[in-house]
């Protein structure tokens, strides 16, 4: 037996705290003060770094707690979404590297098994975790482990996502050690929405049940000696006669084979405890309920939950985002949207919980009628969609790239196969920055442009994106696509040619094409001023309509000797690799070169993973220089 730790009263436990074991010695006052540092920790390093601040802050004793019940890394967490995980990374030895969370060769705001062995699994996206503890307790089973458990914490907006109930129906028939953590706090990032909050709410009001059922429970482990272990334990397990009192039927998740305990305080960690550990004793699938506040403990955060989901750098006396006033792509193509259906009632705007994340909070405030929040759900979002054009509607599903992967099944048979007008506003196009490998959009270009009777725009400023949405509800058909990226337009290019399908910068006499869309191409542009004041000529060829591919940009590519293209999106499959193949069947003889991402790219700033793709100014600007060597020999 070790020497139980001696914590000073006048020193901050966190800098006492040597492991996880030191952390089960607290007292229940020392837990409340350990609680108030991490906090204080949290909101002093969210405010230099950025991240997700108000989901944090509403599981920090739920953290401490499961820490102190279970025994990681033999028992193995799963955070739904993983931006919750930042109080288990600073309890399991990433506390001093905190202030380089999302910064480049710092540590994941997500779970990231390569950086602990106490992440057990990658979670950058929604309702994941109980198909992934259902997986990890079988395992378990499988390599004869019954003494660990496999614990998911889920939010209460990713019991939105179908995959969550899919995960329940097979984890709760198994007899395996899982533990179900709803973390529920009316929110997911916008505000909880459709019949499961209802349901929730529900639950909530009933505590009598809960509290009742505990009672009888925590008396017959107390008598059991007097009555015999075996009578106890059939008593313990039959709830009929509390439920039939109480309730009038099983909760969702019992019908589902849970047991259900709960609703429990999260701020309370003698109660969170005391209801991990009965969870324990259960050794078969279990649903323990807490309520927590998101944003708990920094009122700016509490009062704006959604706003302080993710956040940039801020102000921590007065809670005010570093930002620069201007708006963002998200913010025109909100706007956009306003103006058009002011003048068309078909047009409607459906959102997956991304209301302020994707610019249509305009919309919900201007047209609350035609607006619809479907919760973390889209491939619900693209059936809904497609299912409202067919009623002659225009329906348009802003998203971000990234969690518009799981939605190609829906927009191959439900969207183009019946040849339905559906407009997708494809946020966060291209890299992300500080979110990491989980959140990059570099690969709807490829699955996109796989599906028949599909278009794709590439707008390169506001303008053009402008000119791009109207396109795409009243030209196209089927399926059309606008893409962009996250941020604001910061471009110098001449725009005062622009249009929906290319713009071609010739007349250099040169044998040199540089081809690229979207962000890259202000890029390219710069580069391309700065070659020509050292008398390096190269033509440029802006693509705004990226797929189909218009026939007259083969044709002018065909006449260069050398023809570049720069991509933001993953190489297989790409634009450019279309391109190519195109150029290919036409007899193209010169030299043909991709430059785009064949890897994952880890948390950093987007300028480092666009310099780290080749696409910063300088690294185009000596492309040019190269090239142009090799063709004139100077």
């Amino acid at each position: 037996m070790g020497t139980k730790p001696i914590f000073d009263p006048e020193k901050p436990l966190l800098d006492q705290l040597t492991s996880l074991q030191d952390l089960k010695q607290l007292t229940a006052a020392q837990c409340k003060t350990l609680c108030q540092e991490i906090r204080s920790l949290l909101i002093k390093t969210v405010s230099h770094t950025g991240g997700h601040l108000a989901s944090n802050l509403g599981t920090v004793e739920l953290t401490v707690a499961m820490h102190r019940v279970f025994s990681s890394p033999q028992d193995k967490f799963v955070w739904d979404v993983g931006h919750q995980c930042y109080t288990h990374k600073i309890l399991t030895g990433r506390r001093d590297k905190l202030s380089t969370l999302r910064q480049e060769g710092g540590i994941s705001g997500f779970p990231k098994p390569e950086e602990s062995v106490h992440d057990s699994f990658i979670s950058g996206h929604s309702s994941t975790a109980i198909s992934v503890a259902s997986g990890i307790a079988e395992g378990m089973r499988l390599q004869g482990d019954r003494e660990h458990f496999a614990v998911a914490v889920v939010g209460d907006g990713a019991m939105t996502g179908g995959l969550a109930y899919e995960g329940m129906n097979n984890a709760g028939k198994s007899r395996n050690n899982i533990i179900v953590i709803l973390n529920d706090n009316k929110m997911s990032i916008s505000k909880n929405v459709g019949a499961l909050a209802r349901y929730l709410s529900s639950i909530r009001s009933r505590e009598g049940y809960v509290r009742t059922k505990k009672a009888v429970e925590r008396r017959l482990n107390r008598t059991a000696g007097t009555i015999g272990p075996s009578v106890a334990k059939v008593i313990k397990n039959s709830k009929s006669v509390v439920r039939e009192a109480l309730l009038p039927a099983a909760t969702m998740f019992e019908d589902f084979g849970f047991v259900y305990l709960g609703p429990v305080d999260g701020h309370n960690i003698e109660a969170l405890e005391e209801v991990l550990h009965a969870a324990k004793e259960y050794h078969r699938p279990v649903f323990v309920h807490i309520c927590t506040v998101k944003g708990k403990g920094y009122t700016p955060a509490e009062d704006n939950p959604g706003e302080y989901h993710g956040i940039s750098k801020f102000d921590i006396e007065t809670g005010n985002p570093e930002v620069s006033g201007v708006d963002t792509y998200s913010d025109v193509f909100g706007k956009e949207l306003v103006r058009l259906a002011q003048q068309d009632t078909r047009i409607c705007a459906v959102t997956a919980a991304m209301e302020h994340g994707t610019g249509l909070h305009y919309f919900s405030r201007k047209f609350p009628n035609r607006y619809y929040d479907v919760g973390i759900a889209e491939q619900h979002a693209v059936t809904f969609s497609a299912a409202l054009a067919s009623t002659g509607r225009l329906p348009v599903f802003a998203v971000y790239s990234s969690f518009l992967q799981r939605t190609y099944d829906q927009l191959m048979h439900d969207v183009a196969i019946g040849k339905l007008h559906v407009v997708l506003g494809i946020d966060r196009a291209g890299v992300v920055g500080e979110d990491g490998e989980t959140h990059h959009g570099l690969y709807d270009v490829s699955y996109l442009s796989s599906i028949p009777g599909t278009t794709i725009y590439a707008p390169a400023c506001y303008d053009e994106l402008r000119l791009c949405l109207r396109r795409a509800l009243y030209r196209d058909r089927g399926l059309a696509c606008v893409r962009y990226p996250r941020g604001a337009d910061n471009s110098v290019f001449d725009k005062s040619a622009l249009n929906t399908e290319y713009t071609h910068v010739s007349g250099n006499k040169t044998d040199i094409l540089f081809i690229s869309y979207g962000r890259v191409y202000d890029l390219l542009y710069r580069a391309n001023m700065r070659a020509r004041e050292q008398g390096i000529f190269c033509d440029l060829l802006k693509l705004t309509r990226i797929f189909p591919l218009n026939d007259a940009v083969i044709d002018i590519a065909m006449t260069y000797r050398h023809v570049v293209f720069l991509e933001e999106a993953y190489y297989y499959g790409g634009i450019s690799q279309i391109m190519g193949d195109q150029l290919m069947q036409r007899g193209y003889r010169g030299t043909y070169t991709r430059v785009a991402p064949k890897q994952y790219f880890p948390q950093a700033s987007v300028a480092s993973q666009l310099a780290a793709m080749g696409f910063s100014e300088q690294a185009i600007f000596e492309r040019m220089q190269q090239l142009s060597t090799e063709e004139f020999g100077a």
